[in-house]
This record gives C-alpha cells, structure tokens and sequence, in this order.
C-alpha cells in the first residue's frame, strides 16, 4: 500500500480566524489523538491532502522539520458545498494495529441481466471493514456479471480477503438488478358528470332570470 506524504507544521489552537488565515496559506487545521496521548494540533497542506483524497488514501505520513510520521485519516471535514476540505482528524496507530474503515466499492463486469431487460441498481458505493492497517485496500472490487434479472449482492456475498471482515450488516444490499418497468399510456376521459376541458358549463335557470328583468323593464 502507497503511503502518501502531507508536508505539515505545529500550530497552536486558535479559533476561526486563526483557521481562515491558515487556509489562506494553504494549510488546513489538523488534530491529532490517539493512543490515550494528548491531542495535538498541527496544520497540513492542502493540496497534499487533497493528492492523498484523489488516491482513496486511509493512511497519510505527515513531515514535520524532517521526520515523518504515519496515521489513520479518521475525519475530513468539508465546506456546506462539500467540495473544499476544511478541517482532518488524524489518529495514532500501530503498523501491526487493526482498523475500522470504509472501503470505495469497485463494481467489476456488466451484469447478463441488462441484456435481459433489467437495469442495475447501486445501494452502497462503500463498505465498512476491519483489517490491519497496512492491509487497507484502496478499493474493493466486486465482479458483478454473474447476476441476472432480480438478483441481489448482499454485503454477505462479498469475497474479502483472509484477514478482512466487513463491519456492516450481512443483509446489507451493495447492488441489485431489476426489471425495467413497462410505461403505460392511458388515456384521460371525463369522469361521469365533469365538464370536457373548454367547455361552457350550463347555467341553471339563467333563461328564467332573462325573461323576469325583461318583464321588470317593460
């Protein structure tokens, strides 16, 4: 597993402005805990996040004055567009360590079932998993042309590797294909009573009322 490198700086905790002057440089705000040590606070690049993000990364090494240090990327907190990061959780580990992540789910294969009618529809595009931390994978393939018309991947189904376990619940759907539904066109008819669109609606009594104000007039 590639591990990528964030270049990093010490920082001391400051509040929003302090945050948006980071940002301003390029650097992102940063805490690191874990391992029933005290928190410390450092600041990141953000493009190297933003590098490590495009390549699925669980496990960043942070550089600071020359030495490097790895973690487990815990938490990236974005902007409400949720396209600039804005803030990272990083957690102390071990090499040897096992952890709980989500893995991007690679669907692999066109399902025989589309060139029976059906259409596939994709429930989850990641699974929760637990393997030693230089074990995580940047995504999980999953073969998918075996299914046919109503068939369903289940989180159960999955082939993981020896030392993996998926974490979310086996009844869990990844992925299904299903039938097309057939559009029916029916036609729209007045109900018993109503008015055909555009038509002049009769008005009860409207003669009687004529010929009375006439007789009024006269």
């Amino acid at each position: 597993m590639d591990i990528a490198v964030l270049q990093a700086e010490a920082r001391q905790p400051g509040g929003r402005h302090a945050n948006e002057r980071l940002r301003r440089r390029g650097m992102l705000p940063a805490v690191i805990y874990g391992h029933n040590e005290p928190p410390v606070t450092v600041a990141v690049s953000r493009h190297d996040l933003e590098q490590a993000l495009s390549h699925s990364a669980h496990v960043v090494k942070l550089r600071i004055d020359g030495r490097e240090e790895q973690y487990l990327l815990k938490d990236v907190q974005f902007d409400h567009l949720y396209k600039n990061p804005i803030h990272v959780d990083l957690m102390r580990v071990d090499p040897d360590e096992r952890v709980e992540v989500h893995v991007a789910v690679d669907l692999k294969g066109e399902p025989h079932g589309i060139h029976e009618g059906g259409v596939l529809v994709q429930m989850m595009t990641e699974v929760a998993v637990e393997c030693p931390l230089l074990k995580i994978p940047e995504k999980l393939p999953v073969r998918i042309d075996h299914l046919g018309v109503g068939d369903i991947l289940h989180v159960r189904d999955l082939e993981l590797p020896e030392e993996m376990k998926a974490v979310d619940e086996p009844e869990a759907i990844i992925c299904m294909v299903q039938a097309k539904k057939t559009a029916v066109e029916v036609e729209e008819t007045p109900a018993e009573g109503e008015q055909p669109a555009g038509a002049e609606p009769e008005v009860i009594g409207r003669g009687e009322q004529q010929e009375g104000e006439g007789e009024e007039g006269s």
